[in-house]
């Protein structure tokens, strides 16, 4: 049993900690979120405030455990990174808008559905994009 373990965790490691990444990040933004709210920011305003928190912590997460960036190159793949994250800040916060204004949701429920959308679209550029092994 251990070495069938051993050798799923092998083959999906880099998946497996983008997803431990990819739930720390979850957990920052959600809790940056609330507590902005918690001051009765806008949602929008609360959004981009965890937004911005979350993608610096990602970021070094990321380029350590995940992808094992070994890259020189680092405000390269920063500048890399953080685009790609503005893209996905939109979809996110579209998200959210469709939820909230166009459903009559509650915005933690469209703050926790935006988050499933961008840690998949996340890694795809991440993978293939930002820290693309040479």
């Amino acid at each position: 049993m251990f070495k069938l373990v051993e050798k799923f965790y092998k083959k999906y490691e880099e998946v497996l900690r983008y997803l431990i990444v990819g739930i720390i990040g979850m957990i920052i933004s959600i809790f940056t979120f609330w507590l902005c709210r918690n001051f009765e920011l806008h949602y929008v305003v609360a959004n981009v405030i965890s937004w911005i928190i979350t993608v610096i912590v990602v970021y070094l997460l990321n380029r350590k455990y995940v992808f094992k960036s070994k890259s020189a190159k680092v405000f390269r793949e920063f500048v890399s990174f953080v685009a790609v994250r503005i893209f996905t800040l939109f979809l996110e916060t579209a998200t959210i808008w469709l939820i909230v204004d166009v459903i009559h949701g509650n915005d933690i429920v469209g703050k926790f559905v935006g988050q499933f959308v961008v840690i998949v679209s996340n890694y795809l550029f991440s993978k293939f994009f930002i820290f693309k092994k040479k």
